[in-house]
């Protein structure tokens, strides 16, 4: 049993270990892979593990060893299902990971705009607090997060955890697409984008959803709204984004997630006003990458045994 990690650095830079994996399997570990190697580095494994690799038709075709992938990650819009549905290669993904984590970085994000820690300390750093002719000062105005409305678009499980976490803080929240037994919170996307204060994105990246943050929707919204997006960079239409972020329609927009990722030279988002930028850093506590990489493992030896679970299909 050959096993190939294609791109190991993503979720492990050097802080875990792949050894559990050797266990079960002859293992390559590559920290990157290039797209244009992905074949030649496959060879003839009979499994595979990834993060941002992609598998399309024209890989299946040329190595025809490969019996399972296993996404190290909850999305798996890098694996052309139809093509391993019909080579019949079982690929497994690692859902409900990141949950906590992802909450969390929303919040940070969040903070930011509410609190502006970040401006303050180095205002005071800078050595403006000795020069104040008073106790206190700030640099913009702060608002509070109780009884501002939250807008929660995607209500899965990091949806559900970010409500709760928002309504420890007071918030309102209003949540889309349709919940189960038909909470009076559950709205329209229309209604979530009319009267929100502050948006949370939290929906996979689909044909449907793609640029769903364009020009036409921003225009719903509220004068001043604040947008959040750790879920897929492609929700956002970065132009128009910028451009509301002049125009001062979007009073602050943050993400962990671009459309393309790294970031390249010329993304509409770079220096863009009141725009706060991480680098897809929500997943990444070492708590949660153990979690991922725990999962992986009982997903590789489930499919060993013949227990196949966290199927994409």
């Amino acid at each position: 049993m050959k096993l190939t990690i294609l791109d190991g650095m993503a979720l492990n830079p050097g802080d875990l270990s792949w050894k559990c994996f050797s266990e079960f399997a002859e293992l390559s570990v590559y920290d990157t892979t290039p797209q244009e190697e992905v074949i030649a580095r496959i060879g003839d494994s009979d499994a595979v593990l990834l993060n941002k690799i992609i598998i399309n038709e024209e890989i299946l075709s040329a190595c025809k060893n490969l019996k399972y992938i296993g996404v190290m990650a909850t999305g798996y819009n890098v694996i052309d299902v139809k093509a391993v549905k019909k080579a019949g290669v079982t690929v497994c993904n690692i859902p409900a990971y990141s949950t906590d984590a992802v909450s969390q970085h929303v919040f940070a994000l969040l903070l930011n705009f509410s609190n502006l820690a970040v401006l303050h300390n180095e205002s005071v750093q800078k050595g403006d607090w000795m020069k104040a002719p008073v106790f206190c000062y700030w640099k913009k105005p702060l608002f509070e997060l109780a009884g501002k409305t939250l807008g929660i678009l995607g209500y899965g499980n990091i949806g559900k955890k970010v409500e709760k976490i928002a309504e420890a803080f007071g918030m309102k929240v209003l949540v889309t697409p349709h919940r189960p037994n038909g909470n009076a919170n559950c709205v329209s996307q229309e209604e979530l984008f009319a009267k929100s204060d502050v948006i949370s994105l939290h929906v996979p990246l689909t044909k449907e959803t793609e640029k769903i943050i364009d020009s036409r929707n921003i225009a719903l919204m509220k004068d001043g709204v604040y947008i959040i997006n750790t879920a897929r960079g492609g929700l956002i239409d970065e132009e128009a984004m910028r451009q509301a972020l002049e125009s001062g329609k979007v009073a602050g927009f943050a993400a962990d997630v671009i459309s393309e990722e790294p970031m390249k030279p010329g993304n509409p988002l770079l220096g863009a006003k009141n725009c706060v930028l991480t680098p897809h850093l929500a997943w990444a506590p070492l708590e949660t990458r153990k979690r991922c990489l725990d999962i992986g493992l009982e997903n590789f030896k489930g499919w060993l045994n013949g227990r196949i679970q966290n199927s994409i299909y």
